[in-house]
């Protein structure tokens, strides 16, 4: 089962899916989320990570009994982390692009609180 998926405006408001942004601060501010999204830094602005601390808050949204969808700019970052997630044994997806393929498409982010 592969880890990419490609997000749409279907997926993302119509799955039972939990979106994770895994951005910056400073990026969501700048482009604006998902609606809905849940918003949990992995990379800080350095590139260093807190990988226990990411997946307690992942057990919170519901853990391993969840499909978890991670969405950064491109999917690079999320790409990563979801390979990390599947060995932890968590359903998580690489949404591919981001959410520059999104706003690419014309799907409409919201600012983030």
């Amino acid at each position: 089962m592969s880890i990419n998926v490609t997000p749409d405006k279907e997926l993302l408001e119509n799955s039972e899916m939990v979106i994770v942004d895994i951005r910056t601060p400073g990026e969501w501010v700048q482009t604006g989320v998902v609606p809905g999204c849940k918003t949990i830094m992995f990379f800080d602005e350095r590139g260093g990570y807190d990988a226990e601390g990411f997946l307690k808050q992942m057990d919170e949204l519901g853990g391993k009994g969840v499909e978890i969808g991670l969405i950064c700019r491109t999917g690079a970052r999320t790409a990563q982390v979801a390979g990390f997630m599947e060995q932890q044994g968590y359903n998580a997806k690489n949404l591919v692009g981001g959410v520059t393929k999104l706003t690419r498409e014309g799907y409409q982010l919201v600012p983030y609180k």
